[in-house]
């Protein structure tokens, strides 16, 4: 629950994430399902997914660049703006009935990079609008909001609307995300970066590259990213066949997949939600070494089960140690960074994960082919038992 002591601007700020991320969530439901609406080939469909999560890929660390030269107010409230616009285009299209294939994958790329600069801009929008203490809490609020639209709320919401009508899913994500743009646009007018700090507007990659090498020569944050990045990865290699790993090894029916995705998600707000009260408790080692460790526990009861509960049990601690662990890591983030490179050094971070996903996912794939469903799940066990003992023990001698 979000306090009223956070003040009204963290409110409308805590509202368009909500907001944004639930039109999310809706579109990555329901552009699969027009693209195979359009095309029965599985190479064009995928095609879609590419098409949106390139842009991290593609962009991620330029983006911090820019939104560290520009208001990140009005940055974000621009790329609703253009996103909304996108999806306007669409839904014409396909009330027309003329929307192709290659229309789906302008709209999932264009968003993608909207995407990609919006989530830059709003990692950065938060720390002049709390207290410096309350950090920590703003951002379990925030990470709830993602996880409740991004995987809770949106994806079966989308689903749910476009059986209703193909358009319906589409409009909706454009209606919530005009509604963020305002609500962003409504914060106080704090974000403009400082006058002469930069000296030449045409050197982007130069920024990128002086964000890096300071984020390179800070250990404590290096780590986290470093550390993140195989959280990511172990995490993405285990749920890359979780799909097959239900009906085959926990002889669940298809809906049994659903649930289970649920139940995670439901794992991850209980993370975001108790992340400052553990944080208090053990400390930020403490509270990301636990993640690390809890994750690997978490991963041994999903690979050496066949129980779903038992599953169920599993999917829960390792959902809750990265919501836990996004809330830490960006909090330390934030107070740790100059505001005028947190952009930057926010989408290197971020870049690094969403980097390290796919490449877990290539693993998990391998490994099940060669080794067996449970490969993917076990792999991770060690990797993280070793991180959380590394993590622990480099943040304790920092101090």
């Amino acid at each position: 629950m979000v306090s009223a002591s956070l003040g009204p601007a963290y409110h409308r700020l805590w509202l368009a994430t909500v907001l944004s991320n639930l039109g999310d969530g809706i579109r990555m439901a329901a552009l699969p399902l027009l693209a195979a609406a359009i095309t029965s080939d599985p190479v064009a469909v995928a095609g879609v997914a590419i098409a949106g999560q390139s842009p991290w890929l593609l962009f991620g660390l330029v983006a911090g660049a820019i939104v560290d030269r520009f208001d990140q107010r009005r940055l974000a409230a621009a790329v609703d703006v253009v996103r909304v616009s996108m999806l306007a285009v669409l839904v014409v299209s396909i009330s027309l009935d003329v929307a192709g294939i290659a229309l789906l994958y302008l709209v999932a790329f264009v968003c993608g990079v909207g995407e990609t600069l919006r989530d830059t801009a709003t990692a950065t929008l938060l720390p002049p609008l709390v207290k410096d203490a309350d950090l920590d809490r703003a951002n379990g609020g925030l990470v709830n909001a993602e996880v409740a639209g991004n995987e809770l709320a949106g994806p079966p919401i989308g689903g749910y609307l476009f059986g209703v009508a193909l358009v319906l899913p589409f409009a909706i994500n454009g209606g919530a995300l005009a509604l963020a743009a305002a609500l962003i646009f409504s914060l106080p007018n704090v974000f403009a970066p400082k006058a002469g700090s930069y000296s030449s507007k045409g050197q982007i990659w130069n920024d990128t590259r002086a964000g890096l090498r300071w984020l390179i020569k800070h250990p404590r944050l290096r780590m986290i990213v470093g550390l993140g990045a195989v959280f990511a990865a172990m995490d993405s290699a285990w749920f890359a066949v979780l799909v097959l790993y239900v009906p085959q090894v926990l002889g669940l029916p298809a809906w049994g997949y659903g649930v289970l995705l649920g139940i995670g998600a439901v794992g991850g707000l209980a993370g975001g939600f108790f992340a400052t009260r553990v944080t208090r408790m053990i400390g930020p080692a403490g509270a990301l070494a636990g993640c690390l460790g809890c994750a690997a526990i978490g991963q041994l009861m999903i690979g050496l089960t066949a129980s779903a509960v038992v599953v169920a049990a599993g999917l829960v601690i390792t959902s809750a140690a990265f919501g836990v662990w996004a809330v830490v890591a960006r909090t330390t983030r934030q107070r740790l960074t100059p505001a005028e490179m947190l952009g930057r050094v926010s989408s290197a971070a971020m870049t690094a994960v969403m980097s390290a996903s796919p490449l877990g996912a290539l693993l998990g794939g391998l490994l099940a082919a060669e080794w067996g469903l449970r490969a993917p799940i076990l792999v991770g066990v060690p990797v993280l038992t070793v991180a959380a003992v590394v993590c622990f023990l480099a943040m304790r001698e920092r101090g």
